[in-house]
């Protein structure tokens, strides 16, 4: 398995700008954006290239669980790039490896997984991965 913190592990990659609010009283992006920074490129992803309609779809991904480890600080007015890649896609859940790089770094300031599990929008109950999400997903696969 290639280090998680190595730019080349990723497939996919999101660019996104840092925000003033980002930053907490000790100068650099407080931890719970990050995860915000992961929501963000998994989803824009997901409706772009997926086809995943967030408003009025049959299916959604609801996260069931989300970590994040943190190695160097970035912080407003630093530009960023969030690297993805699929470790695996099961039946109904996806789960993501994610990397906070600063734009054109090497190595990343934090790292961190997401699950989704996709289910049906309104009853809630676990659904497969719609084929078209499984499409652009596989391609992302780790392997």
């Amino acid at each position: 398995m290639t280090d998680v913190r190595a730019r080349s592990r990723y497939r996919h990659f999101t660019p996104i700008t840092t925000r003033w609010h980002d930053n907490d009283v000790y100068g650099h992006v407080n931890n719970v954006v990050y995860y915000g920074f992961f929501d963000s490129a998994v989803n824009r992803l997901l409706i772009e290239q997926g086809g995943l309609d967030i408003h009025a779809g049959a299916v959604i991904g609801l996260v069931v669980s989300s970590n994040c480890e943190y190695y160097a600080p970035v912080a407003f007015p630093q530009a960023i790039e969030v690297g993805l890649v699929v470790e695996a896609i099961g039946r109904s859940s996806v789960r993501y490896q994610l990397a906070v790089f600063v734009a054109g770094e090497e190595r990343a300031a934090a790292t961190g997984h997401f699950v989704h599990v996709f289910v049906d929008a309104r009853e809630r109950r676990s659904v497969p991965v719609p084929d078209e999400l499984r499409g652009v997903l596989g391609r992302l696969l780790e392997g």
